[in-house]
């Protein structure tokens, strides 16, 4: 998964951006060993392709949640983490910490690998 790595602060989130991301803040509830969390909106073509690549590598790997969050239900969290398009991925570890995030259609192979840093 191209992209940045590390938190809010890090990669250009704003200041007083949660620095970890729990049920409160996704809308369900994160995985036990880590989670895949997706930013999309209505009319976004490559949020389709992205969801699915991300539940099928969620399905791979026990303990890894996919959780989708609609961009413009959630403005508030979308201005705090710095999410400016869609479709945007950040990948939580199992204490909600951003490891890693990117925005685009991600490659499997890509997701799969950011996702071995955060389990």
């Amino acid at each position: 998964m191209q992209g940045e790595r590390g938190g809010p602060a890090a990669d250009g989130g704003r200041p007083g951006a949660p620095d970890r991301l729990g049920a409160a803040d996704l809308g369900a509830e994160p995985g036990e060993r880590a989670s895949l969390v997706q930013f999309s909106s209505a009319f976004c073509q490559p949020c389709r392709a992205t969801r699915r690549i991300l539940a099928e590598v969620a399905g791979m790997v026990d303990g890894v949640a996919h959780i989708e969050v609609d961009a413009e239900r959630n403005l508030g969290l979308v201005r705090a983490l710095g999410i400016e398009k869609t479709p945007t991925v950040l990948v939580l570890d199992a204490a909600g910490r951003i490891v890693r995030r990117a925005a685009g259609m991600p490659r499997k192979a890509d997701v799969i690998a950011a996702l071995g840093e955060a389990v």
